[in-house]
């Protein structure tokens, strides 16, 4: 009977510690921009921020991130959850990394890569990070997250889709057209020279007759 009431009185202590504190934040389109991975970058920024112990509390489902721990942590539990808030907060500012902007436009790496050399991709600044279990650093350009979400409001990425290929057919027009040029005077070129010859050969002084002049002593 002790055990059973020692029993008992466990119950309802387990029950409160099993009992989750739960938090839930939703992104709002400001900052995702439509983007799985830019919601990813904001978990991950987030988890940088949490101590370790804290870190696989967080989690993202969609746009909705859920900070869930046990009842008895509820001091690790309302310290994560101002970082949480604090980061969802600034995460609209945050800026955008390489692969989140490819994701967000929907654009290829290379063409990335292209815009921001010729300057319709403005950068933000570069960004270097230590890659995990690495010593080696990679530094990658970052860019403002008001300018990306208004190359993406305007449909900026069709836009030089549609330049570039004329670029490159006015490109290979002008190609063709100074191939052919080439020939043309590769051409005329053999042209004259072939003329050049036969001129010259027609107009070498013809000394026949020579012998006729000497036997009638002209040339004495």
């Amino acid at each position: 009977m002790e055990a059973l009431n020692h029993h008992l009185c466990d119950m309802p202590k387990r029950e409160k510690d099993e009992i989750e504190l739960i938090r839930t934040w939703t992104l709002p389109a400001t900052v995702t921009m439509g983007s799985a991975v830019r919601a990813k970058g904001v978990l991950q920024e987030i988890r940088a921020r949490l101590p370790a112990i804290s870190k696989k509390s967080i989690s993202l489902e969609g746009v909705d991130l859920t900070l869930a721990m046990a009842a008895n942590e509820k001091t690790a539990f309302n310290a994560a959850a101002a970082i949480v808030a604090k980061v969802v907060a600034e995460a609209g500012a945050m800026p955008v990394i390489p692969r989140e902007i490819e994701d967000i436009l929907t654009i290829k790496t290379s063409e990335r890569h292209r815009w921001l050399a010729d300057g319709r991709l403005p950068s933000a600044g570069t960004r270097t990070v230590r890659l995990n279990g690495r010593a080696r650093q990679i530094t990658f350009h970052v860019f403002d997250p008001k300018v990306v979400e208004d190359l993406l409001d305007r449909g900026a990425a069709e836009e030089w889709r549609v330049e570039d290929a004329e670029a490159k057919a006015e490109k290979r027009q002008r190609a063709t057209y100074q191939a052919k040029l080439t020939r043309s005077l590769k051409k005329d070129a053999r042209k004259r020279s072939k003329t050049s010859k036969d001129g010259a050969k027609d107009s070498a002084p013809n000394l026949g007759g020579w012998e006729e002049f000497d036997l009638d002593g002209l040339l004495r």
